[in-house]
Parts: C-alpha cells; sequence; structure tokens
C-alpha cells in the first residue's frame, strides 16, 4: 500500500516526466559505463602507454577501476530504485504532513517544519546510503591499498557525525535566510536570492579551509626546505607574480592514498595546500610543474570566468525557479496538496524539473574544463616545465591508478580532464612550437 493515495492528477504530468528522464539518464549512463568497462579488461598495454607506464600499474588500475565499475553498476541501480520509490509511493508528501504530528510544530510554522523535514531526508539519505561508504572504504579502497591504516571505523563515524552537525550549523541558517528572502522578496526575489548565495560563496571560500578542513585534517605550514623555495620562487616569477601569502601541507594520508593539491584565497592573499601524499610521490621538481599548471589557472583567468558563468547560471535558475514556485500543478504531480506556498518542497520539485537543463550545462561546463585544462598545460609549457609536467602527470595517474584505457564516448560525457596520453600529445606539441 502506498505511503499516500494517489492525488488526482491535472495538467502537465510533471512526475511522469521526471522519472522518464531520470530512466533515460541511468540508461545511457548504464550504456556509457559497458562500454568503458569492456576496455578495463584489456590486460595488454596499448603502445602509446608502453613507455609511459609499467606493465604492474596497467594491471593495477585495469583491476581497480574494473572493481569500481562493478561496485557503482550496483550502487546506480540501487539509488536509482531508492529515488523512483520515493516518488512513486509518495514519501517525500509523507514525511512533510508527518513532522508536525512527529515533532508537534504547528503546521502554519513554515521554517520550522522546512527544517525539521529537511533534517529528516539528509539523515534518511545518509542511513540509506551507508552501507555503500563502508563497502566502498573498507572493502574497495582497502583491496586496492587505497585505505590507510589511520582510516578506522572509529574515525569514519567520528566524520560522519562531523558532517552531520556542519550540514545544521550551516545549512539550517542558509535555509532559513533563502526561505525569509524569497516570502520577502515578492516577484524579485531571485536577484535578492542571487545576491546572498553570491556572498555565502566568497564566505565560504574563508570558512571552509580555515574552520571546516581543520576538522578533518591537520593542516600545518609546509616547513622550510627546497621544496618551498622553489614553490616560493615559482610564485614570484615576473610573468606570474601570483600572490602567495601561506603555503601548507595536510595530511591527507590519513584517510586515503590519494594524492591532491589546491589554491584558495582572494585577491592579494591567496594559499597553497599539499597532500602529503603528492609530497612522498612526486619528486620537488614535478611538484612545481603541477601546481605551474594550477597556476596557469588562475593567470588565465579560468577561476574568475568560471565564478562569472556559474553565477549567469545560478541567476538563470533562480530566474526560472520564480517561475515555478507557485505552479500548484506541480505540487499536485508529486502528492504535495495544499503545500504550494511550502518553499523548501518548491526549491525541491524544481530541481527534478530543472534536471535536463543541470544536464546539458554539465556537459558544456565538461567541455569547457578540458579546454581549460589544455590551456593551463600550455601556461606551464611555457614556463619551461614541459618534462617535469609529463613526468608529474604520468606518476600522478599511476600512483591514483586512473583510468588508463578510456572509452572516447564515456570519457567525454563523465571527465572533466582530457585523457592523460591527450595531455601528453598536446604538451610535446607545444614544447617543440616553443623550441
Amino acid at each position: 500500500q502506498n505511503l499516500r493515495r494517489s492525488p488526482k492528477r491535472m495538467g502537465f504530468p510533471y512526475l511522469e516526466a521526471t522519472l522518464a528522464f531520470s530512466t533515460l539518464v541511468f540508461l545511457f549512463e548504464t550504456y556509457l559505463d559497458v562500454r568503458q568497462y569492456r576496455l578495463y579488461h584489456v590486460q595488454s598495454r596499448p603502445d602509446d602507454l608502453k613507455s609511459l607506464i609499467s606493465e604492474r600499474k596497467f594491471l593495477r588500475s585495469q583491476d581497480y577501476n574494473a572493481d569500481k565499475a562493478r561496485f557503482r553498476f550496483l550502487s546506480s541501480i540501487a539509488f536509482e530504485i531508492e529515488g523512483a520509490l520515493s516518488v512513486l509511493c509518495f514519501v517525500y508528501p509523507y514525511l512533510w504532513e508527518g513532522v508536525p504530528k512527529w515533532f508537534g510544530v504547528s503546521e502554519e510554522s513554515e521554517l520550522k517544519r522546512s527544517l525539521l523535514f529537511q533534517g529528516l531526508c539528509i539523515l534518511i539519505s545518509k542511513v540509506s546510503h551507508l552501507p555503500f561508504s563502508l563497502y566502498g572504504t573498507f572493502v574497495l579502497e582497502d583491496r586496492h591499498g587505497f585505505k590507510t591504516k589511520h582510516m578506522t571505523l572509529g574515525l569514519f563515524f567520528t566524520d560522519m557525525v562531523k558532517e552531520l552537525a556542519l550540514t545544521a550549523i550551516i545549512g539550517a541558517p542558509l535555509m532559513s535566510i533563502l526561505i525569509t528572502l524569497i516570502k520577502w522578496g515578492g516577484e524579485w526575489f531571485y536577484l535578492y536570492v542571487w545576491a546572498f548565495l553570491l556572498a555565502f560563496q566568497f564566505l565560504m571560500m574563508f570558512i571552509y579551509p580555515n574552520f571546516i578542513q581543520p576538522c578533518f585534517n591537520k593542516v600545518e605550514p609546509l616547513p622550510k626546505s627546497p621544496l618551498r623555495t622553489k614553490i616560493e620562487a615559482l610564485a614570484s616569477r615576473e610573468d606570474i607574480k601570483f600572490p602567495l601569502k601561506k603555503l601548507y601541507q595536510i595530511d591527507g594520508s590519513k584517510r586515503s592514498g590519494h594524492s591532491n593539491a589546491y589554491m584558495y584565497g582572494f585577491c592579494n592573499n591567496k594559499r597553497i595546500v599539499l597532500f602529503d601524499t603528492l609530497i612522498r610521490q612526486s619528486t620537488e621538481t614535478e611538484i612545481v610543474a603541477v601546481l605551474a599548471h594550477e597556476l596557469g589557472h588562475w593567470k588565465l583567468s579560468h577561476t574568475l570566468k568560471n565564478m562569472v558563468i556559474l553565477s549567469g547560471q545560478m541567476l538563470a535558475m533562480l530566474w526560472l525557479f520564480s517561475r515555478f514556485i507557485g505552479n500548484e500543478e506541480l505540487y499536485q504531480s508529486f502528492g504535495f496538496e495544499g503545500s504550494k506556498n511550502a518553499t523548501v518542497i518548491g526549491l525541491m520539485l524544481f530541481s527534478s524539473v530543472y534536471a535536463p537543463i543541470s544536464q546539458v550545462t554539465g556537459l558544456l561546463m565538461t567541455v569547457w574544463s578540458r579546454k581549460c585544462e589544455f590551456e593551463a598545460d600550455e601556461f606551464a609549457v611555457r614556463l619551461g616545465y614541459a618534462p617535469n609536467l609529463r613526468s608529474g602527470l604520468i606518476k600522478l595517474q599511476e600512483e591514483n591508478l586512473g583510468t588508463m584505457v578510456p572509452d572516447w564516448l564515456y570519457s567525454a560525457y563523465h571527465h572533466s580532464h582530457p585523457p592523460l596520453v591527450q595531455r601528453l600529445e598536446a604538451i610535446d606539441e607545444k614544447a617543440k612550437k616553443s623550441g
């Protein structure tokens, strides 16, 4: 028996359209997964990889990615079924109507009701995804050598509690402000919400590395060393002039053997963070070359351009949401009779309506991201780092067991970075042209 009787249907079939689109995307992505999975069973290195990747690393990568693909296939089926049943059985209307009864809040108190509803949805999602998270961390990643000895069940659940606490501390005020702005802003609310979300994003750029990241990792200044000297020299080059203020290292190995590095900061107050795994796995010159690539993103204004593009997309999305928030047919289609003015419900349902547009913009952003990666590689080559960037990218691919034989369609759809071989060919070509 359904949790809720199917409501009276009228107008455009939003529910059916949402399920149909979700199913089509799932089937297409499964088709892509199958195409890629077949290539994970290739046991001999392609000619263009023989001089780059050792046979041992190649076979380890093939085994790791095949294992991940099988796990991803099973988990995606489970999540697709879960999502479809949640919609067909009207789980969300059931939760929305149950909140006043279970927690003793007034049905007219939209803010309290919305926060409790959102909290319930987050908790249910956490619980339903927990077995998959545990398997991924303690079986799959451990089997292939990426789970470190520090990642225990205790640390795993401690992290989960911290994440939930931070979600409540940050998410509750954020949702409260959004609901208030939407109610107060009238027909132009999308402009106020857009301005607030832009300000919130800038605020999080400060809050995350200074207050959230230290809750999970030990962040400390990179000690004085030849590596630090080389990085500072790179940042201060006349053709870069990156305003580096702080240089940190982080104990990424506490949870995983994967390596990474990132930059953050405002205007003339920039910081670079290196994972300790990256420092151990790569040579100093390779790390500097990889950072030259990252600084290329900054110098070529890729980060700024991305922010402008994404803020434009957000404004367009909010404007479209303003056209749907009063659409009673949308609420009724998903079983929310009498919930027309519930902002949190409108946001949730609109995400389903917006999914096709989000899919298209996501693909376009992938194309844009690949273009930026080639340009950042070229920037590092012009600085004279072609050989070290080349060896650094190969080592990152090896150590992280990245996909060695990508299917072109799968890669074009999923990967924001070009395949390794394409990047190396472009680096070699640019190096020859620059002499």
